[in-house]
């Protein structure tokens, strides 16, 4: 992927933002509308839970057609697969379905994600975004940013500026999180789950880090932790976080990465980090 970074002003900026916008809600549309009855798993990845659906490759093929047709020298890198080089300093990063194992079990916590980055997107702490959206098109919310320009949430015709929570002390704190698909794995952060779990509010796992970051931008979670990402599962909520007036961090003072994400007030952040030992 281009790891030379461009020079991009407000007016490309705005203009990715709302590209971003406008291919996030044409695919969460897709995956709504065309939803075939009985919808099953077409594949899974790194285990038996890991799955993907048609929709998920239909999402992906649609991005990928229309970011061909609209923005032909920018890189691309999808969960599904798609993956080009780009010239221009810019590279896609995709989800078609954030949160798959809910859009299956038509649970309404799902969404599309979408977001302009630049450096490297394949390495770890090489890479930020500079416009993302984020589009649940079961509660039609389109969460929203580019770099330097604020958080917002349109919803229904009314659009709100995002800010993250107030909250200073961690016990009062709800608490975002989520899982990954291996059994070793999903043991072992539920420990973390458990031994966490008496020393703040309550904890959430919602089942799309796409959201789960959006939430934190919006306040409906008061901080946010998890292991296993990918730039596709953080890239667009991540900015959300950061224009809303918080703070996204991995293990040590290292950015974040697929080892740990950790989101919110940056007071919030180090007392989480402090009581995980990271």
């Amino acid at each position: 992927m281009a790891t030379d970074r461009p020079q991009l002003g407000h007016p490309e900026l705005a203009t990715l933002e709302q590209m971003a916008c406008d291919l996030a809600m044409s695919a969460g549309r897709l995956i709504v509308d065309e939803r075939p009855r009985g919808l099953g798993v077409a594949a899974t990845k790194s285990s038996d839970t890991d799955v993907v659906t048609v929709m998920d490759q239909r999402s992906e093929a649609f991005l990928r057609e229309r970011l061909d047709q609209l923005r032909p020298d920018d890189g691309l890198l999808g969960e599904e697969g798609a993956q080009h080089e780009g010239s221009s300093g810019i590279t896609w990063v995709v989800d078609p379905i954030d949160g798959t194992v809910n859009y299956l079990y038509e649970i309404p916590a799902y969404a599309v994600s979408v977001a302009a980055c630049v450096g490297d997107v394949r390495q770890g702490g090489e890479w930020s975004t500079v416009a993302g959206a984020v589009y649940n098109p079961v509660t039609d919310e389109l969460f929203h940013a580019h770099a330097g320009g604020g958080a917002f949430l349109r919803r229904r015709g009314d659009v709100q500026s995002l800010s993250v929570s107030g909250e200073k002390h961690l016990a009062k704190s709800l608490v975002g999180t989520g899982f990954g698909y291996e059994i070793a794995k999903r043991e072992r952060q539920g420990a973390v789950v458990a031994s966490l779990i008496g020393q703040v509010r309550d904890i959430r796992r919602i089942g799309s880090a796409a959201l789960d970051l959006c939430s934190v931008g919006a306040g409906r979670l008061d901080v946010y932790y998890e292991s296993g990402l990918n730039p596709w599962d953080q890239a667009a909520g991540q900015l959300v976080v950061t224009e809303a007036g918080g703070v996204v961090v991995g293990r040590g003072d290292g950015p974040p990465d697929k080892d740990l994400v950790v989101a919110g007030p940056a007071p919030l952040v180090a007392a989480l980090k402090s009581v995980l030992k990271v």
